[in-house]
C-alpha cells in the first residue's frame, strides 16, 4: 500500500532541493531571461472596443487629416528602435510584421478600396541595387568575376520611416454629451534612401480599428518608468503624440499645402484645431 505521507515528504524534499540548486546558481533551461520578472501585462492586454454609435446620436462631425512627423521628439516613441531588439518594437516594425503575416490588410488608398497583394508589398519594401562584380572561384581555385544584382533588405523602412498620416473623425455624441474622436486610416510615408531628394512617398494605408488588437500587445518606451510602459494602443487612445493638421473636409477637397505655404500653412493648421476646441467650448457656454 502506498504511504501518502512518504510521497508528500518526498515531494517537499524535491521542491526544497530545487530551490537550493537555484540559490546556488544552478540554472535550468528556460531560466535565462532578460529581466527580473516575466512581463505578462502587455502580452495579455486587450484593446477597449468602441461603444456602439447610432447615426441619430451624432449631431456634429468633422473629418480631419493629421501628419505625425517622426523627427518630432514626442513622436520618437513611435519611431524607435530602427533595428531589431528583443525588449521593444517600433510602430513600423509592428505594422510590417502583421501585414507580411497576413493578419493586417494594406491598402493603396485611404478609402480601403484597393487592397495590396503581399507580393506587391514585399517588392515595394525592397530596393534593388545596381548589379555588381563579385569574385568567385571554380573547382580548381581560379578566380573569375560574376555580375550579381544587389538588394537592400526590407528593414530599411524602419530607419527611413518619415511620417504617419491619420484620417480621423471628430464628432459630438449627444447621447453621452461628449466630444470624441476615432481614427479611421493610417498612412505610412517613407523616404527612398537611394533618392532622398525626391522626398517621401506613401508605402501603404491600413485600417486603424483592425490594427488595434495588435497595438495593444506591444509596449512603447516610457522615459519615466520602465515598469510602466504603455502600449501603442494607449498612445493613440490617449493621443500622446504631436501632429499637424494637413486637411479638413472642404468643398474643394484640397489639403492645406494647396493654398497655403510656410507660416500661413501652420496658422491654418492651428485654425483647424482651434475650431474644434471652440465648438466644444461654445457648446457648454451659458
Amino acid at each position: 500500500m502506498i504511504n501518502f505521507k512518504h510521497v508528500l515528504l518526498l515531494a517537499i524534499l524535491y521542491t526544497v532541493a530545487l530551490k537550493v540548486n537555484a540559490q546556488q546558481g544552478v540554472f535550468q533551461p528556460g531560466d535565462y531571461r532578460d529581466g527580473i520578472y516575466d512581463k505578462e501585462n502587455s502580452t495579455n492586454r486587450r484593446f477597449i472596443p468602441y461603444t456602439h454609435l447610432r447615426e441619430g446620436d451624432v449631431n456634429w462631425e468633422k473629418r480631419v487629416w493629421r501628419r505625425l512627423d517622426m523627427r518630432e521628439k514626442q513622436n520618437h516613441q513611435l519611431y524607435y528602435p530602427v533595428t531589431q531588439v528583443t525588449s521593444r518594437i517600433s510602430l513600423m516594425q509592428v505594422i510590417s510584421k502583421y501585414i507580411l503575416a497576413g493578419q493586417i490588410i494594406a491598402f493603396k488608398d485611404e478609402e480601403f478600396l484597393e487592397p495590396m497583394e503581399l507580393s506587391n508589398i514585399r517588392d515595394k519594401m525592397v530596393i534593388r541595387e545596381d548589379s555588381a562584380d563579385v569574385e568567385e572561384y571554380d573547382a580548381n581555385g581560379n578566380a573569375y568575376m560574376v555580375k550579381k544584382p544587389g538588394a537592400i533588405d526590407s528593414t530599411w523602412t524602419f530607419e527611413f520611416f518619415s511620417s504617419l498620416e491619420l484620417k480621423e473623425d471628430w464628432f459630438f455624441d449627444k447621447q453621452k454629451s461628449v466630444l470624441e474622436v476615432r481614427i479611421l486610416a493610417m498612412g505610412f510615408n517613407v523616404i527612398n534612401p537611394k533618392k532622398p531628394d525626391l522626398g517621401e512617398f506613401n508605402l501603404f494605408y491600413t485600417y486603424f480599428p483592425a490594427c488595434r488588437p495588435f497595438f495593444a500587445k506591444h509596449e512603447v518606451y516610457n522615459a519615466k518608468n520602465d515598469s510602466e510602459r504603455r502600449t501603442f494602443e494607449d498612445i493613440f487612445w490617449k493621443r500622446q503624440f504631436t501632429s499637424t493638421a494637413i486637411k479638413e473636409t472642404n468643398v474643394y477637397d484640397r489639403s492645406i499645402d494647396r493654398y497655403s505655404k510656410g507660416i500661413d500653412a501652420l496658422l491654418e493648421s492651428d485654425r483647424i484645431k482651434n475650431d474644434i476646441f471652440k465648438w466644444e467650448h461654445d457648446l457648454w457656454h451659458f
